[in-house]
């Protein structure tokens, strides 16, 4: 990890559950005055110590040292406010539904902003019977390609993985398709909305 919880971090996180120095200090077994240093930056929480000290103030061990509290907001599960995650050392895809924290390969990954999608990444969508066919023109070396093409609907998600040296192109069934996305290892990721598919 390239950071450490800070005492601001527990401070915070403390004073928003109403609990005080002691009461934090009784539910991870240390000493207030253990809680009262790490708060003031005159020392840091042991590592064996973050998982209580996570679960004392209802967040994850990630958001601990991320320093952010994360509340999903999207109750409802839509499909289509989810957020896409790929980790740049193993190439883990990962999608959720709404606000996360995300870790992979021991990083803390920002979700990724989709953006339109420019003369390179241009997505070509025409329909066959009842599937959207999907293809790419855009380079599929080592160094450059696209890493997945994925279609939204309300009911779920269809990813198709691509792989260097094959053709960037996907089926995706029709129904319910919201938005359609592609992902470049260099410039990012993409999106077509519905209203640019029919």
């Amino acid at each position: 990890m390239n950071n450490y919880i800070t005492g601001a971090v527990i401070k915070r996180l403390r004073e928003n559950k109403k609990m005080t120095q002691e009461e934090l200090a009784q539910k991870i077994f240390v000493t207030s005055k253990a809680v009262s240093k790490w708060e003031t930056g005159k020392g840091f929480p042991d590592i064996g110590l973050l998982e209580s000290l996570g679960k004392a103030l209802d967040v994850s061990v990630i958001e601990l040292l991320s320093g952010e509290d994360i509340t999903n907001l999207n109750k409802s599960c839509n499909m289509v406010k989810g957020k896409f995650y790929v980790c740049p050392v193993c190439g883990n895809v990962i999608q959720t539904t709404g606000e996360a924290v995300i870790s992979c390969c021991g990083i803390t990954l920002p979700p990724l902003e989709a953006e339109s999608p420019d003369n390179e990444h241009s997505l070509n969508i025409e329909i066959v019977e009842d599937e959207y066919y999907v293809t790419m023109n855009h380079p599929m070396t080592k160094e450059h390609y696209i890493s997945f093409i994925v279609a939204i609907s309300d009911q779920g998600v269809q990813l198709v993985k691509l792989y260097p040296e094959a053709d960037a192109q996907a089926r995706f069934k029709i129904n319910r398709v919201r938005k359609l996305y592609a992902y470049c290892n260099r410039h990012g990721l993409f999106e077509v909305d519905r209203k640019a598919i029919r």
